[in-house]
């Protein structure tokens, strides 16, 4: 990404990362949701970057995100992933929620007040996006939610959720998905089961029960037509925010080994003329410059407003999403065998690549490579020609 940051922004991410970082062991020892990082969200108006100008938001870009979250994962991937899922539910309803919805929320995230959770996943089906199994139904005008989800990033925390539903009406079939919104005091929020993973510890990710009633106009978009959501912001979003912040969390891990072996107790204990080590440092590094290389053609390809339908623009958007996900950890990996035992691996290192690693190991499993390796199997065949984004 381009390193100018306006020092508005710049100041806003600084502040946020200093309470990560304040907070970052105990956060990862308890499992516990990051409570302090997110009041320093809502106070720096960073829950409303992309909420534009006119609804009180920073009127930020996609690349501002890509940024942010980069900056964050150096501090916490946990922090950087929930900054930027939250930033794809907020670019879904200033791109489609209509004047109504948008008028009474979008000011309220912008000042803070709404932090917003994704739910789509459900039992069966993980986070695929076509299709949802759970049915809205119309009750006296007003719409009826009764949804479960297993996995829901910081929903015990959500002040407002954006779900997927299969539409409303007994002839819906399980394509025809809906995105509504609901207010926390528009549901009955349980929470289920307990989060206790190997990494991704302070984001919380538990199963949520959710029931309520809402009005028609919050669904988002038109009715049963998601899949332009998610083929336009939800999709294109959820990779470039994931990647920057895999990136980011591999390149604060490369950064602080560096530091490391070039501080005063580092050259008594490291060799920097070892081929070994050197090689090893070579290679995570250009890991990471390739992943910085096409997260950077997919935020252009993004920003320039093109149908991002096309099969060569899907390919590249999840490209980039498998590629950061296998290289981000590799990169660190290899970090982990260039310092060794006692500074790569014990938890108590400066380095903090033992977290890195656990944190990272979850980034194939985040909408599973495999499904996007099937998906890009059907896309190539569509592309005989072989084109570029």
């Amino acid at each position: 990404m381009s390193a100018g940051l306006t020092p508005s922004l710049g100041a806003r991410l600084a502040e946020v990362v200093e309470v990560t970082e304040a907070h970052l062991t105990d956060a990862d020892r308890d499992a516990a949701f990051p409570v302090e990082a997110l009041a320093a969200l809502r106070r720096t108006g960073l829950l409303g970057l992309l909420v534009p100008v006119a609804y009180g938001g920073l009127g930020g870009s996609v690349r501002d995100l890509v940024r942010g979250a980069e900056i964050l994962g150096r501090a916490d991937m946990s922090v950087a992933m929930i900054f930027a899922m939250h930033c794809q539910q907020s670019a879904a309803l200033v791109h489609h929620a209509d004047e109504r919805l948008a008028k009474a929320l979008l000011p309220r995230v912008a000042t803070g007040e709404v932090y917003l959770a994704s739910v789509t996943t459900e039992a069966g089906k993980g986070g695929h996006l076509s299709t949802a199994d759970a049915q809205l139904t119309d009750a006296d005008g007003m719409l009826e939610i009764d949804r479960f989800a297993p996995v829901v990033t910081g929903g015990t925390h959500a002040d407002g959720f954006l779900i997927t539903m299969r539409s409303a009406g007994e002839s819906s079939t399980a394509h025809e998905v809906s995105l509504v919104y609901a207010d926390r005091d528009q549901l009955t929020v349980q929470a289920s089961g307990d989060w206790q993973p190997m990494g991704m510890r302070a984001s919380h990710s538990a199963p949520l029960r959710l029931t309520g009633r809402v009005p028609a106009h919050q669904v988002v978009g038109e009715p049963g037509n998601f899949h332009e959501i998610a083929a336009n912001v939800f999709g294109p979003l959820a990779h470039l925010g994931w990647s920057a912040a895999w990136l980011g969390t591999a390149a604060g891990a490369l950064s602080r080994v560096l530091r490391l072996v070039r501080g005063p107790a580092g050259r008594e204990r490291f060799d920097v003329t070892s081929e070994l080590l050197l090689t090893r440092l070579s290679r995570s590094r250009q890991r990471l410059d390739t992943v910085h290389a096409l997260l950077q053609q997919a935020v252009r390809v993004v920003e320039s407003g093109e149908d991002l339908s096309r099969a060569a623009r899907q390919l590249l958007l999840n490209s980039l999403k498998i590629t950061a996900s296998e290289q981000c950890l590799a990169a660190v990996d290899e970090l982990v065998e260039a310092v060794g035992l006692r500074d790569g691996y014990l938890k108590n290192s400066p380095t903090r690549l033992e977290l890195a690693v656990r944190d990272l190991r979850s980034a194939s499993l985040n909408y599973h490579n495999d499904r996007l390796h099937l998906a890009d199997g059907r896309l190539a065949l569509r592309d005989q020609g072989v084109t570029f984004a």
